[in-house]
């Protein structure tokens, strides 16, 4: 369930999705309505309708939503067939991706909405898929044998849904040892390795070049807050906001500690290096900072309505100077939340809004990201999202691009059909 934020000022709740089945007289007329608009993506009349026979199986009642099953129950279906398309035919993927979204700005666009990146996981058996390793699985919680990858979503007043996709491949993938698994996996030959965070600005920098989807915000966890790459893409963009996790051990300062250039001499010659000037104004880890805060300083705000009842946090936050390589570097806004009890945890949340944000606008922002979960937990439960069994790099590119084409698909029909959500609002500050 996403949380609801109080929509307050230029504060929005992101509606959930209750579109019924009763809600729709005629789906499959729909369907193919939307499908139309991808006609000149595909060189073949036979690969269109295959991609609709795979979209109607992923929207069927199947418990296993994999190639087989869905060819074995749609209307002349055919198994190899079905395969072949998702793994070997021609896609203009990018001409699908442009359609795609501008579609989604129809729909969903708004000049406060929120790029999200963040991975997901999906459990593997054997070596032969492409990407597959073992590695952290964020679906379960701890390594195992799967592939991840790294995605975009947008959020705004009108909804959320997944823009674009990226498949991690590790690095051992890139060894010679793997050469005959690349080959096999049609793992095109340019590909070089890329980290998450890397992966996350390629997606960052094509949504922005096309300017499609207007946003304001650019949200995600640890792994892309620790980045100085990914931070420096955001930065590059005029007028983003970002808003990222960062790990307890992230070290700061309360106010700007001094410093001094330095000479020394080294082989032979004269160099100068920046230093502390006082060796005593050491940067605190924001964890330390955290726990030293009096609770006078904490406001205690309800964040979501869960399963077992609201889901209530308590903020604050502080102006900071970040530590990079031992010497102060950019002042941002770092809020910290902590759990109720007397051992509470601690989340912490860097931003670069400006200095008269208040409050309340970083607390809402702090839930935005749960959009990025709702898409993974809708496209794997309804849409078989994570069911797929296809090895090759086109065949995961095109089952993940048809997960999210049919997930939007839904939202449009809420928003076509105006059906509207009931929101509970929370207290802010």
């Amino acid at each position: 369930m996403l949380p609801s934020i109080r929509c307050d000022e230029h504060l929005y709740s992101v509606p959930k999705f209750d579109l019924g089945k009763s809600d729709v007289r005629d789906f499959m007329s729909e369907l193919r309505g939307f499908h139309e608009q991808f006609a000149d993506c595909f060189q073949r009349s036979e690969s269109r309708e295959h991609f609709l026979k795979y979209m109607v199986g992923q929207f069927s009642p199947l418990e296993r939503k994999s190639i087989e099953p869905i060819a074995l129950a749609v209307k002349e279906g055919n198994v190899r067939t079905l395969q072949r398309f998702v793994s070997d035919a021609p896609w203009d993927e990018d001409n699908m991706i442009v359609k795609y979204r501008s579609f989604i700005n129809d729909d969903l666009g708004s000049p406060e909405g929120a790029l999200i990146f963040d991975e997901s996981g999906f459990l593997k058996k054997g070596e032969d898929s492409i990407g597959v390793a073992r590695q952290y699985c964020g679906s379960i919680g701890k390594v195992d044998n799967c592939q991840v990858g790294v995605f975009a979503a947008y959020a705004s007043e009108h909804g959320y849904a997944l823009v674009d996709k990226r498949l991690f491949i590790p690095k051992q993938w890139f060894t010679d040892e793997y050469f005959d698994r690349r080959q096999k996996c049609k793992l095109p030959a340019h590909a070089v390795f890329r980290t998450k965070p890397q992966l996350a600005v390629e997606m960052l920098t094509a949504i922005s070049k096309e300017d499609v989807l207007p946003f304001k915000y650019v949200l995600a966890d640890s792994i892309y807050g620790e980045s100085p790459d990914f931070i420096a893409a955001v930065e590059a963009l005029p007028g983003k906001t970002y808003f990222v996790s960062v790990p307890e051990d992230t070290l700061c300062w309360l106010s700007r500690s001094t410093t001094l250039i330095k000479e020394y001499r080294w082989g032979g010659q004269i160099r100068k290096k920046t230093i502390l000037a006082s060796p005593d104004s050491n940067p605190l880890k924001v964890k330390n900072l955290a726990q030293n805060i009096n609770d006078y300083f904490w406001y205690r705000r309800q964040v979501s309505e869960g399963a077992k009842g609201p889901v209530v946090y308590e903020f604050t936050r502080r102006r900071v100077i970040l530590s990079a390589a031992g010497l102060p570097q950019k002042t941002v806004w770092l809020l910290i939340r902590r759990t109720l009890g007397d051992n509470p945890e601690y989340s912490f949340f860097i931003s670069n809004a400006l200095s008269s944000t208040r409050l309340k606008t970083l607390i809402w922002l702090s839930g935005l990201r749960w959009a990025i979960e709702q898409c993974f937990e809708e496209t794997k439960t309804e849409l078989g999202m994570d069911h797929y069994e296809v090895r090759k790099f086109p065949g995961w590119q095109h089952h993940m691009l048809t997960c999210m084409l049919a997930h939007f698909f839904l939202w449009h029909l809420k928003i076509r059909l105006g059906k509207k959500s009931t929101i509970h609002y929370a207290v802010a500050a």
